[in-house]
């Protein structure tokens, strides 16, 4: 009470300062509850050009050129040969991130659109129409471009943050190539329509797989705790409380059984040290076996194998299956298209001799843009090849490329071919059983969130 009058009065000195912070804390929480709340108000009065602004401020699109203080402090000082401090370059891309939105009809105003997925589908059709030019042009563009992807991987990666560029890169890639297909080779009459059918139906499997990916991998959540895991354990053990207890919370608990530390004896000490390579300080959860937690997406999954870049998503028990698909179903597209387009644009040669030895492609634009984009898909078969050639020998010897890399951090597996293969016999189990036990991985149950649908 004396909080909420007075503000900054003092409290008498017969009170704890538990207490006290204890009713700071919720008179803080309320506060910001109401706050919470008056937003949601007014977002629920929002037209479709509208929005809460990172400042927590109604706006409206057109406004978005206003009120550009720094961005005009930045543009200030580079016109007067002054250096630009990183605190308003991060401001500034703050701000044009916040105001990139596009109007929206469901009463929820405009929405947010997320700047990294505009760099490919702005640079990818000019880099590709700029090397068609001249065959050192598509040289130095076709052997700088998975430069600057790696480059921006290390970046992003570097910073723990999620980013849709890759996303957006492949995706867009599929289509350019799919319209480049379309407009540059078939009408040149050696495409029938047989051709084109299965090429169609291997790209549209290949986006439906990339959706499935996209599901839930195994997120182990606090909030579906509840929910029966297969292989977790039956117990999980809390940090100490500041009283000097500390507490064991069986999966599905609804009350706490409180242990002082005079009775812990070596058991406790024995369980924590048990459970310590399953216990994650993050989550608060026990984690089911070969688990892990992603930083990105910050949550643990179920058989974490990696997160992978290229669908904005891990990789983990719930998806594993649909993402070898993915592998497979990109890889089979690709290959299909550059072998139709080759054929088309260097006839009477194999496949493989039209890649290095194709006469008098450049002479015209259309067939040196096809030609560059043959190239441009082999770049990227190629990577995806070597991805999928690595997640077959892990399936084989079951084992994660989680796993893998914790094997070679402490040397606890054996190299073979150049670490393309590294084998530990902790879950190997021979061939046929690895791969009957990868085809029969199920996630756990979960209620879906609305998050999922993002």
């Amino acid at each position: 009470r004396e909080v909420q009058q007075g503000g900054d009065a003092e409290v008498s000195g017969t009170c704890c300062p538990m207490l006290l912070l204890r009713v700071k804390w919720v008179y803080k929480e309320r506060s910001m509850k109401k706050k919470c709340s008056k937003i949601s108000d007014e977002e629920g009065s929002l037209c479709c050009c509208e929005y809460i602004n990172h400042h927590g401020e109604k706006t409206h699109i057109l406004a978005s050129c206003c009120d550009c203080e720094d961005l005009d402090e930045a543009c200030d000082r580079c016109l007067k040969g002054k250096s630009i401090s990183s605190q308003s370059i991060e401001r500034v891309s703050d701000t044009i991130s916040d105001r990139l939105r596009i109007p929206w009809l469901l009463g929820t105003g405009a929405k947010k659109i997320d700047i990294t997925i505009l760099p490919p589908l702005v640079f990818l059709p000019i880099f590709l129409h700029i090397a068609a030019l001249h065959f050192f042009l598509a040289l130095t563009i076709l052997t700088s471009l998975p430069i600057l992807v790696l480059w921006y991987y290390y970046v992003t990666h570097q910073k723990k943050g999620r980013t849709l560029f890759f996303l957006s890169l492949g995706l867009f890639s599929l289509g350019y190539m799919y319209y480049l297909f379309l407009t540059e080779i078939m009408p040149r009459g050696t495409i029938s329509s047989v051709q084109v059918i299965l090429l169609t139906t291997s790209l549209v499997l290949t986006l439906v797989s990339v959706a499935q990916t996209k599901k839930d991998p195994g997120y182990l959540r606090t909030d579906n705790i509840n929910t029966p895991i297969k292989g977790a354990q039956k117990n999980s053990i809390s940090p100490c409380a500041m009283n000097g207890k500390c507490e064991i919370h069986p999966v599905g608990w609804d009350a706490s059984t409180t242990l002082n530390h005079s009775t812990l004896n070596g058991k406790m000490q024995m369980a924590q040290n048990e459970f310590q390579k399953d216990w994650c300080k993050v989550c608060k959860i026990l984690r089911p076996p070969r688990s892990g937690h992603c930083r990105i997406c910050a949550n643990c999954v179920q058989r974490l194998d990696h997160h992978c870049i290229w669908i904005n998503n891990c990789v983990g028990q719930g998806n594993h299956r649909a993402f070898i698909l993915t592998l497979f179903l990109f890889l089979l597209t690709s290959l299909y298209g550059i072998s139709l387009t080759l054929s088309t644009i260097c006839r009477g040669q194999s496949i493989f001799m039209a890649l290095f030895y194709c006469p008098g492609v450049y002479k015209e634009h259309s067939t040196a843009l096809s030609f560059t984009c043959v190239w441009y898909c082999v770049i990227v078969t190629a990577g995806m090849g070597y991805l999928f050639l690595i997640q077959l020998i892990n399936i084989s010897y079951n084992i994660t490329e989680r796993e893998t890399r914790f094997a070679l951090r402490d040397k606890t597996g054996d190299k073979y071919l150049c670490g393309l293969i590294i084998k530990t016999d902790e879950y190997n189990r021979g061939l046929l059983n690895n791969w009957k036990e990868f085809l029969q991985l199920q996630p756990h149950p979960r209620k879906p969130g609305i998050e999922d649908l993002v």
